[in-house]
């Protein structure tokens, strides 16, 4: 993304990322989770002063005794926004964080989850994300299904919107179609490259636009408050003190 400030990956995504957060709302993300609580506390600092913020495991964060207190809060339909990182994503709104190959005799074998597929079902939104644009990572079918990006007939299921940010773009998820589209396109890059980099149709029809540029305020604001707060508070200190820039 061609910006002129210099971003790290990191940075970028929790830019664009933080866009997402509204005042008003709840958010959250789970642990191991550095660009989305990164994305949710420069969102709060930028536009969304009245947010609630939830990260799984931080000291100032999380208000849950245990990662099961944090599922029931999400079943009794009390967060609005929740952030997840797949490693495959497929034009049906599918993800994949458990094996790539056989499942019982896999080439590689992932972390897995700890209750996003029911988070998935549950949220009213979802942003997923993914630090490459790749046609590993953005495929046909999925390898494993360890969320289901739609649900039989009968099943009940909040979720209303679902987006993917990516360096390359914003992907949304038509859920009239149940098709991934493609959104908008990152400034420096263009819709070939988008397409060519994507293992599926990404439902392109007439003109795509162009992502809002990222602000010198967003970029000033996420290299000093946000990156003083994440080390002062422990929430992700050493991550914030490498990947986020000096101003």
């Amino acid at each position: 993304m061609t910006t002129g400030y210099d971003l790290t990956i990191e940075e970028q995504l929790a830019i664009l990322m933080s866009r997402e957060v509204n005042d008003w709302e709840t958010s959250a993300c789970g642990a191991l989770s550095f660009i989305p609580a990164t994305a949710m506390l420069l969102g709060r600092e930028m536009r969304a002063p009245n947010a609630e913020i939830i990260i799984l495991g931080s000291r100032d964060y999380s208000p849950f005794v245990t990662g099961k207190d944090f599922h029931f809060h999400a079943q009794r339909g009390q967060l609005d926004l929740f952030f997840i990182s797949a490693i495959e994503i497929d034009q049906h709104g599918n993800f994949n964080l458990h094996v790539i190959g056989d499942r019982d005799e896999p080439d590689v074998l992932m972390p897995g989850q700890y209750g996003t597929g029911m988070l998935y079902y549950a949220v009213p939104r979802i942003v997923m994300f993914r630090t490459e644009h790749t046609r590993r990572s953005f495929v046909d079918q999925v390898n494993y299904v360890s969320g289901a990006g739609t649900s039989p007939n009968g099943v009940s299921r909040r979720t209303r919107e679902v987006k993917v940010i990516t360096p390359m773009a914003k992907l949304n998820f038509n859920q009239e179609s149940r098709i991934m589209e493609l959104g908008s396109v990152h400034e420096g890059f263009s819709v070939d490259q988008v397409v060519e980099n994507t293992g599926f149709n990404l439902g392109i029809r007439g003109e795509i636009d162009t992502t809002p540029q990222i602000t010198e305020e967003e970029v000033h604001t996420l290299r000093t408050v946000v990156k003083s707060h994440m080390i002062d508070s422990e929430t992700y200190p050493n991550e914030a003190a490498n990947l986020i820039r000096e101003p």
